[in-house]
């Protein structure tokens, strides 16, 4: 099973929490509030992402790079790794 499904429930509570947050600043945007509660709005959504990209690419590491099942899987794992923190880092 993987780890995405294992802690589906978890996942998506931040996921999910993520949400409220980009609601939070929709509220802000559309009640005109001051930019410096919007830019702080804005870092907590930055490190909530951060935070879940973390959690998913080090499940995937473990599960997909460390304990996969012949070399070969190995190697296709940490070369899809290696290309999704490319698009990650732009």
């Amino acid at each position: 099973m993987a780890h995405t499904v294992r802690e589906k429930a978890k996942l998506l509570a931040r996921v999910r929490r993520m949400k409220g947050q980009m609601e939070a600043v929709e509220r802000a945007l559309e009640s005109e509030a001051p930019c410096g509660d919007v830019m702080q709005l804005l870092a907590s959504i930055r490190g909530a992402l951060a935070g879940l990209t973390s959690e998913v690419v080090e499940g995937y590491l473990h599960e997909h790079v460390l304990h996969a099942s012949d070399e070969t899987a190995r190697a296709e794992a940490a070369n899809e790794l290696a290309q999704v923190l490319r698009t990650y880092i732009r």
